[in-house]
């Protein structure tokens, strides 16, 4: 096994490195999101705990690691008798982005479940990380209904495996570490929500620690061994620190002052539901134990904001995660005022503004430096810069997008089997049963009544005695389901001078803003192609960010001529090699324009030809049509009819234009049959 890089070698990051140390004490706090840009040491940082973690008892040959002292009434391995076991060093499991259910929680064996009655339960990841550190490199790009159970688990201390009424129990108490790079594409509200604490990092921009950072790196890559024992006296004081904190943990007084300190930040920042509050409470008081205190102070309330409540402030994808921190010490020291190491509860009638607990707002000693706070902000400034990225005759200032709004959904017509999500119809793993067939592989979702079939006929021949059904493996079928999939949603918008009028282009760019909010919340990948001038360009490859799209689009300059033909080439160019990449994700085009063709020779031919390749590939599009005015040549309608899909107004693209319709994008009519 090789030597992991030393936690205490790793230069900086002392955000990260705090967040990880808190909850190896208390992994009640809920786990890390360590969120940034490539290269910053998060996989390091996270490998390297799993050295300091204290070793564990087991009970032995236990698959579930039982403790000897109090095992779990209901581990499948047992029942196991209270006892001495062995002692282990704590597992780090790394769950990789294509696990399967079955990897993840565990598979049953539904012959035998079927047939004996037995369960026969082959442990998965869950089991394998309790009492130890499970860890999801790219968690943003995991299933989402892999993060629902991965997240469940963290949340009850156990997971269950339910097979056609069979269930398996065991415990399932694990620290749980996630990193993700936000470019990639972000979690859910809902599932960033779970994370117990968030961490921004990004690489330091002073050359002395660059230097240094790269130091220990070649220095470890030469010699692993000798540079990790170069730090074992730093290792052993943190190890020995972190088991410090935890004995000291039981007993840190979480006074009156301290909640009131945080039940006030969660209601000033308008944070959503009262898991936040939860954690803020059970993060200060862990703070407390790593600080050798037994009592909870405002700069430990101050921390465990800055840990706990940046994620849980986005009100839609495309806001930064961040906090306000001079708004943070403003609600600390106003609700700060009572001493909040008095032990005397009559004394709250007599503030002490200047006692320990008072003036809150003072930076702990960890001090956020914040990598954070150099990121926070750089989103919602792209689009104000107000500078052209390009340079062009009769080019103007981008104009600001107008106000979102819910739109129609738009789907793909066919049934797909692409990556799981919400627009378009796909056989899936998870989605109401259609049929069966024989699986292919191992068998992960039984249809019932189709294996009593199967199995029905043959029973005399097996010799069948007694009450139970005789099933042989080939008489097991697999259930086939139906559900939705995400599609690949390539914008392609017209960004020429007859789209420049800065109302119209504002409106514009509203309705493509709110189309990636929808694809945001369908779990679409999107990539954005714009053309203006002579020539198309891709102003983002497809990409699972939606964010990443909605700031180039704020900052997309108009002008020029109307190069249609060459935005539609462009954008055949993508889809032919995203069709490379991921054959099985069906793409859907939206071409945002007025229709008009005005660059090169033969405008309109030109187009006309370039949006029939589309129609003969089969592929699916809507034309929003942005044209204005009394007069409508009706140019958009002429091009969705070349295209083979179907032109929409930027009224009709809101959902509330008509109630309760819903508009498929209509392909190939006879390809859709």
């Amino acid at each position: 096994m090789s030597t992991p890089f030393p936690f205490t070698a790793v230069v900086g990051q002392d955000d990260l490195r705090l967040a990880l140390l808190l909850n190896a004490v208390s992994p009640a706090v809920g786990g890390v999101l360590v969120r940034g840009e490539k290269g910053t040491a998060k996989s390091t940082a996270v490998r390297a705990l799993s050295a300091l973690m204290p070793e564990v008892d087991v009970v032995a040959g236990c698959r579930f690691s039982c403790a000897p002292t109090s095992p779990d009434p209901a581990c499948p391995d047992g029942p196991h008798e209270a006892g001495t076991g062995t002692t282990r060093p704590a597992r780090m499991v790394e769950l990789p982005v294509g696990a399967s259910e079955d990897r993840l929680v565990g598979s049953l064996d539904i012959e035998r479940a079927l047939a004996d009655g037995v369960k026969a339960f082959e442990p998965g990841l869950l089991a394998d990380a309790h009492r130890g550190i499970l860890y999801v490199d790219e968690v943003n790009l995991l299933h989402d209904h892999l993060v629902d159970l991965l997240l469940d688990a963290a949340a009850m201390g156990a997971s269950y495996v339910e097979r056609e009424g069979v269930s398996v129990r065991h415990a399932a108490r694990f620290l749980l570490v996630g990193t993700m790079n936000p470019e990639e594409g972000e979690l859910r509200p809902q599932l960033l929500d779970r994370f117990g604490l968030t961490v921004e990092v990004a690489a330091s921009r002073e050359p002395d620690q660059r230097v240094e950072v790269v130091r220990r790196r070649l220095a470890y890559d030469d010699d692993p061994d000798g540079f990790a024992a170069r730090w074992a006296d730093e290792e052993s004081a943190v190890r020995a620190r972190i088991v410090a904190a935890r004995a000291l943990l039981p007993s840190v007084r979480l006074g009156d002052g301290a909640l009131r300190q945080i039940a006030a930040t969660c209601a000033a920042f308008e944070v959503d539901g009262m898991r936040a509050d939860i954690v803020m409470a059970r993060t200060a008081t862990t703070l407390a134990a790593w600080a050798g205190r037994t009592d909870v102070l405002a700069e430990d309330v101050r921390q465990a904001a800055l840990l706990a409540l940046p994620h849980r402030r986005r009100r839609n994808p495309f806001d930064a995660p961040g906090l306000d921190e001079n708004k943070l010490d403003e609600t600390l020291e106003e609700f700060g005022g009572r001493d909040q190491n008095e032990n005397d509860p009559g004394n709250d009638e007599d503030p002490d503004p200047d006692g320990p607990g008072g003036g809150g707002g003072q930076p702990p000693q960890e001090g956020p430096e914040s990598p954070e706070g150099g990121d926070t902000g750089a989103q919602p400034e792209a689009g104000e810069a107000g500078q052209p990225q390009a340079s062009g005759a009769g080019e103007q200032q981008p104009a600001r997008a107008g106000e979102p709004f819910r739109t129609k959904v738009l789907s793909v017509p066919g049934l797909g089997e692409g990556a799981a999500g919400r627009r378009s119809r796909a056989r899936t793993e998870h989605g109401r049963t259609t049929g069966a067939r024989r699986p292919q592989g191992a068998l992960t979702k039984l249809h019932l009544a189709a294996t009593v079939l199967a199995a029905a006929p043959h029973q005399r021949a097996r010799g069948r005695s007694g009450r139970g059904l005789v099933v042989r493996r080939d008489d097991l079928r697999q259930a086939t389901r139906e559900g939705r999939e995400g599609n690949l949603v390539l914008f392609v918008v017209d960004a020429s001078g007859s789209m420049a009028a800065r109302q119209r282009m504002s409106a514009v760019k509203g309705a493509v803003l709110s189309l990636l909010l929808d694809a945001y919340q369908r779990r679409d990948k999107v990539g954005l192609v714009t053309f203006r001038g002579s020539a198309g360009e891709v102003a983002l490859p497809p990409t699972s960010s939606v964010d990443a799209a909605a700031v180039r689009l704020e900052s997309l300059p108009t002008g020029g001529r109307t190069p249609l033909a060459a935005g539609l080439l462009k954008a055949h160019d993508v889809l032919r090699v995203e069709r490379l990449r991921d054959p099985a994700r069906r793409p859907l085009v939206v071409v945002v324009t007025d229709g008009r063709a005005t660059g090169g020779p033969e405008p309109v031919a030109l187009a006309g030809r370039a949006a029939r390749l589309f129609a003969a590939e089969g592929v699916a599009s809507v034309v929003v049509d942005c044209e204005s005015g009394p007069v409508r040549l009706g140019l958009a309608g002429q091009l969705a009819g070349e295209l083979g899909g179907t032109a929409v107004t930027l009224d009709e693209l809101r959902a509330d234009s008509i109630a309760g319709l819903v508009r498929d994008v209509q392909g190939d009519s006879r390809r859709a049959a």
